[in-house]
């Protein structure tokens, strides 16, 4: 009978165990996509929250088109309140997923002041979130007008559709990944996997690059003006992609 030496016979097995694990640490591993919170609050809330933005827009538009300016300052407060309501209900607060859960006392242990584990603030995370949606409004005026919007004129106007364009699509983000290096780099860079935030930034970008069609074609009609159509196209597409992203595309990527 062959006798084993579990000394021996450890050591390559140490050796394998520690090379998985240094190999596992140098490679990074994937973003993943953030499943809404499960809880039937939260399911219903992701549901109305599109229904209320889509229809909020649609009641407000005849005003839109008639002042522009006024209507968009005006409504951005009650756009922040619904992404505010809708992250806090429905999303995980970035570091939601690292919170570790409190130890488990044994029988006569009294539990140490302060060793509970109590996760992200969610009121800090939402406020800073809004802080860094704000922030990029500025950056989002630029880009628009580099894709053609006017540069000496109408500057209100696309600076409160930049800001329109950050809650709906940037927000929500800035609630569930924070300022992660790297995971800015796959959203930026179009590689994140979807979920509903990612969605529902690339169903904004789209819609408002679709909105454009309209503005310079001879039609004659007030809802023409700048930007009365690249908000429709901004909410649209922040509804569909929202859906798409939750939904058949969760966890995919692009190529």
């Amino acid at each position: 009978m062959v006798l084993l030496d579990p000394v021996t016979m450890s050591a390559p097995i140490g050796k394998t165990t520690a090379g998985q694990t240094s190999h596992s640490k140098d490679g990074e591993a994937p973003t993943q996509a953030i499943r809404t919170i499960a809880s039937s609050q939260a399911q219903i809330v992701k549901h109305v929250h599109s229904v209320l933005l889509f229809s909020s827009f649609f009641m407000l538009f005849n005003t839109l088109v008639a002042d522009p300016v006024s209507t968009m300052s005006s409504s951005i407060p009650i756009v922040a309140a619904i992404q505010a309501v809708y992250a806090i209900v429905c999303l995980p607060a970035v570091g939601s997923h690292v919170a570790k859960p409190s130890k488990k006392l044994r029988p006569g242990e009294k539990r140490k002041s302060g060793s509970e584990c109590t996760g992200p603030n969610v009121a800090v995370t939402t406020l800073v979130a809004l802080v860094l949606s704000a922030i990029t409004t500025l950056a989002l005026h630029v880009i628009f007008v580099l894709f053609g919007a006017p540069f000496l004129t109408h500057v209100p106007h696309t600076f409160l559709c930049s800001m329109h364009l950050a809650l709906l699509g940037l927000f929500p983000l800035f609630y569930t990944r924070g300022m992660s290096n790297k995971d800015w780099l796959e959203i930026l860079s179009a590689r994140a996997p979807f979920d509903e935030a990612f969605g529902g930034l690339m169903g904004t970008c789209v819609g408002a690059w679709l909105g454009a069609v309209p503005i310079p074609l001879d039609w004659d009609r007030e809802w023409q003006k700048w930007p009365v159509t690249i908000l429709c196209g901004m909410y649209g597409g922040y509804v569909i992609g929202k859906l798409i992203g939750g939904t058949f595309a969760f966890g995919k990527r692009f190529g």
